[in-house]
């Protein structure tokens, strides 16, 4: 999708205002905060990608790929609300991973991050190769409530292209 496109940019807008997110930082973000970002470039190349999610045909949701200029991009995959709890999330991301790994040659890992509470999410990122990374404590700010954990996530270029997976070394402490 191209934001700068009249009718991708209506598209953009109608569906962040009309789902809820409830695992992101805004849940319900206002018209004029999306336009704002929108003007902003929060959605356009070079460091941003936006992606239509269609599914048999009917739109589904986005995904938005931050930091393009960078060796390690991070996702934000937004369904929508009728889409969700189908199992295209596990899909979705394995197609994702693909997608950035053959288009962008230069990306040599692909992040991810979520609230702790979002299992659905983790669960797919797991199904499909990614690694927890990091772990922080109340970190996520949630609208109206107590801050959540955060959870990281990441997937190695030669992971995804040899099916393996590299261990992270939690307990690297020397002893005493």
């Amino acid at each position: 999708m191209d934001p700068d496109r009249p009718a991708d940019r209506a598209t953009l807008v109608a569906f962040l205002t009309t789902n809820r997110f409830p695992f992101h930082v805004s849940s319900t973000p206002t018209r004029d905060v999306i336009e704002k970002r929108i003007d902003d470039g929060g959605f356009s190349a070079p460091e941003h990608a936006l992606l239509r999610v269609d599914v048999d045909g009917a739109f589904a949701g986005i995904v938005v790929l931050d930091d393009l200029d960078d060796d390690a991009p991070m996702i934000d995959v937004r369904l929508a609300e009728r889409a969700r709890g189908h199992g295209i999330g596990t899909v979705l991301v394995d197609a994702l991973a693909r997608h950035v790994f053959a288009v962008f040659p230069a990306v040599t890992r692909i992040e991810a991050q979520t609230r702790d509470d979002n299992i659905a999410m983790r669960k797919a990122l797991v199904r499909n190769g990614w690694v927890k990374e990091a772990h922080y404590r109340r970190t996520w700010p949630v609208d109206g409530g107590a801050p959540r954990d955060s959870v990281a996530y990441g997937l190695l270029r030669e992971d995804h292209v040899s099916g393996t997976t590299t261990p992270l070394i939690w307990d690297d402490l020397p002893a005493g």
